[in-house]
């Protein structure tokens, strides 16, 4: 099983946690603009890292994350930046609630345009895609989160659920079903976010307990689960390395 972090602060203190790692892994960088990802990208000399991926990130103003109520001119310049590329990109859906509620109005008018910008995108660009999604709520939640813009079906994309127990309390069957229903529907392309193991943007999110951690990954690997990716790199110590290295 394959075990891979996102880094929503690619600092160079963050980025030094690189060093723990022993096994084949990938990066899911955040930056505000292409370019700027390639420049931190180009920082990074590890062999154990096989991929990286551009996590593009907006000003408050505009949203901070992407979803059909996202300022329609800061999606217009994200996707226009990445015509002609096959970069790797995650699209980290969710809503702007807790950033910038006033988008909700300023960008009603353009919420069916937004959206189907989004799809567009999603099913049309040639490089890898990953979609990073609110955590399983079940099939007829999801239809929601499809209705929303924060869930889309398009077959290339690969679906990460961020299942956080650090933040929210799942029951463990939910969970096993939940990720039983998604690989059998994407498969492989079916991924899962755990964490966290340091906080995020809103700065007040718990830490995952090691008991919590070994236990999320036991489901996912006996759950064929073929990627795992653990918010954040910048939160990594040896005892939750020890950990990872059994599972991957």
């Amino acid at each position: 099983m394959l075990i891979t972090f996102f880094e929503e602060f690619p600092t160079k203190p963050n980025l030094e946690k690189i060093k723990l790692i022993t096994w084949p892994t990938k990066l899911y960088l955040a930056a505000k603009s292409l370019k700027q990802f390639k420049i931190i990208k180009s920082k990074i000399k590890n062999k154990n890292i096989t991929e990286f991926i551009y996590w593009p990130i907006l000003e408050i103003k505009e949203g901070y994350w992407i979803s059909p109520f996202t300022k329609r001119s800061a999606l217009k310049r994200i996707f226009n930046e990445l015509k002609g590329t096959k970069t790797s990109v995650m699209l980290d859906l969710e809503l702007p609630t807790t950033k910038n509620p006033k988008l909700y109005v300023t960008q009603l008018f353009n919420f069916h345009r937004n959206k189907q910008l989004i799809k567009e995108f999603i099913k049309n660009y040639p490089g890898k895609i990953y979609l990073a999604e609110y955590y399983p709520e079940g099939k007829r939640k999801e239809k929601f989160l499809q209705f929303l813009g924060l869930h889309y079906k398009t077959g290339n994309a690969n679906i990460i659920k961020m299942a956080y127990h650090s933040v929210h309390h799942f029951n463990k069957d939910f969970i096993i079903n939940e990720l039983n229903r998604g690989k059998k529907e994407f498969g492989d392309k079916f991924l899962i976010a755990y964490g966290t193991i340091a906080t995020g943007i809103e700065g007040k999110e718990a830490l995952l307990s090691l008991a919590q951690l070994k236990e999320d990954l036991r489901i996912a690997k006996e759950t064929g689960i073929k990627e795992v990716i653990i918010f954040r790199l910048g939160g990594l110590n040896q005892k939750y390395v020890e950990i990872m290295r059994r599972f991957s």
